[in-house]
């Protein structure tokens, strides 16, 4: 998830300067005020920040470089490069076109025989593109780092463009984009292992039977590239340096784990086994008293959701083909649920036909087939109602899946003083931090 737009001023609270003009000028009172406006002339027309710094990590084993699925089925993009850049037959490993010019929009589609980059065709179903130092280069207007590599789909009509990045600079585009920058340190850092151990597992587990390993999306990690980035970001992911999370695998060794979080888990994570359906130690669910001081409200306390019975009913049984017995959803109802001190989460739910045939289905993959985004339905951590040709959610607590690492959590465990390395092991009890490299 990403909690909002970044500013382009490292050090200085947005909410608070931008909202007290006087305050600024008091604590910058050795400024002229010519040179204060210039600053709040600045401070009001920046976006997020782009950083120049070389692409660390190029020469590291294939093993550590990602492979994000920007888009899937296009075209056709456009690509810009911060510097020359060579186009690569993948299949060959030669290099068959250079750009020296850089940082002009590039077409890049689909031609007879091959890909075309601005009009030259490369003769092969998969192309590389390769810039410079830095090592960047922007699609459709987002900069990523890395290597650009292109592969024509079976039907011939469409590719997809896949970011290979070094695992590190990979990072510094997630931990940017799934917490707020100017969050405490410790914060920062335990985001950094989380997602460094995640997205190792996702690419060891699946990325063997596919041409890439996450999407840039809340589906895996919220990934923006060069966008997610700032100095806060870069120094979290360097004092984590290669560092991943372990556990015991019940066969005697230890292993990485899929080490997800959420946003807000409401007072308590979540068994993982309820939720997706794979148990390790860490991921039980614990007790979280940190971050109902950190959420916003609407957030923490969510309110009533209401959505149409029939486009419920024909979400579920479009997703769901084996659903289609039952026929239009009639009725929904709680078989299990969590229970904790101040809350339930629905873990799964009884979903009753007009033929008179009944199945279950686990409550997040109900949430999310019903509200794909999450934004209006938050959390199973509700209560299911059926309001006319409605059905309302109530009583609504949390945001996400609630397993692993809740980050407003982090962020209040690292308020009151907590290290990196103590949040991580709260939210993955059982737990160890080694390095990978």
């Amino acid at each position: 998830m990403k909690f909002g737009k970044q500013n382009c001023l490292a050090g200085f609270h947005f909410a608070t300067y931008c909202k007290d003009p006087k305050r600024v000028f008091l604590r910058l009172g050795v400024l002229k005020i010519g040179t204060l406006l210039l600053w709040l002339i600045i401070m009001g027309g920046c976006t997020e920040r782009q950083l120049t710094r070389p692409t660390p990590q190029m020469d590291a084993a294939e093993r550590f470089w990602i492979r994000v699925l920007l888009l899937d089925n296009i075209a056709g993009c456009t690509l810009r490069a911060a510097s020359p850049f060579s186009v690569i037959n993948a299949q060959t490993r030669r290099t068959e076109g250079r750009f020296e010019q850089s940082d002009r929009p590039i077409k890049i589609n689909i031609s007879v025989g091959g890909i075309g980059v601005d009009g030259h065709v490369v003769s092969s179903g998969e192309v590389i593109i390769l810039p410079d130092k830095p090592h960047i280069f922007s699609l459709n207007g987002r900069a990523y780092r890395g290597k650009l590599k292109l592969i024509i789909n079976a039907d011939g009509n469409s590719f997809d463009a896949i970011n290979l990045v070094p695992l590190e600079p990979y990072l510094a585009g997630v931990v940017g984009a799934e917490m707020p920058y100017y969050w405490e340190p410790a914060a920062l850092q335990a985001q950094a292992v989380a997602a460094r151990t995640y997205c190792l597992y996702i690419k060891r587990r699946f990325g063997s039977n596919r041409n890439w390993d996450v999407r840039p999306t809340a589906a895996h990690q919220v990934y923006l590239g060069v966008g997610g980035e700032s100095g806060q970001v870069w120094d979290a992911v360097y004092k984590t340096f290669g560092q991943v999370l372990v556990c015991n695998h019940g066969d005697g060794t230890k292993d990485i784990f899929p080490a997800y979080y959420s946003s807000t888990c409401g007072g308590h994570t979540e068994n993982s086994k309820h939720v997706f359906g794979d148990s390790f130690e860490p991921l039980a669910g614990v007790r979280c008293s940190y971050c109902k001081d950190v959420a916003k409200p609407k957030f923490f306390s969510w309110p009533m959701a209401q959505f149409d019975k029939g486009n419920v009913s024909a979400k579920l049984l479009r997703k769901y083909p084996t659903l289609k017995r039952l026929g239009a959803i009639t009725n929904i109802s709680a078989v299990r649920q969590s229970n904790y001190e101040e809350f339930s989460r629905l873990t799964s739910v009884k979903l009753l036909g007009s033929s008179g045939k009944s199945d279950f289905l686990r409550a997040e993959d109900l949430r999310l087939t019903i509200d794909p985004t999450g934004n209006k339905l938050r959390s199973t951590i509700c209560q299911i109602v059926s309001m006319g040709d409605k059905w309302g959610f109530l009583s609504g607590r949390g945001y996400g899946h609630g397993v692993g690492m809740c980050q407003c959590g982090a962020q209040g465990m690292a308020r009151k003083g907590k290290k990196a390395r103590q949040i991580l092991l709260h939210y993955y009890p059982g737990s160890e931090i080694v390095r990978v490299y």
